[in-house]
């Protein structure tokens, strides 16, 4: 994804955004996919998932599939 696009989409900081300023920021693509960025490095690279890539991505963080960091 190019970094005029990145900066043109409606970023949102995520609820769970922590007070150190570690943050990820998602933007609606179009009706079907999801980009998600580092809110620390806004003209840097950003992820693009399909809508269901993006359910299915949430609901393991949900369930504690995918470990600790």
């Amino acid at each position: 994804m190019t970094s005029k696009l990145s900066t043109e989409l409606k970023w949102r900081k995520s609820t769970y955004s922590g007070k150190d300023g570690n943050c990820v920021e998602v933007a609606r693509l179009d009706g079907s996919a999801v980009a998600v960025r580092d809110s620390k490095a806004p003209h840097g690279p950003a992820l693009a998932f399909s809508e269901q890539a993006w359910t299915a991505l949430l609901s393991d963080i949900d369930r504690g599939h995918l470990g600790s960091a």
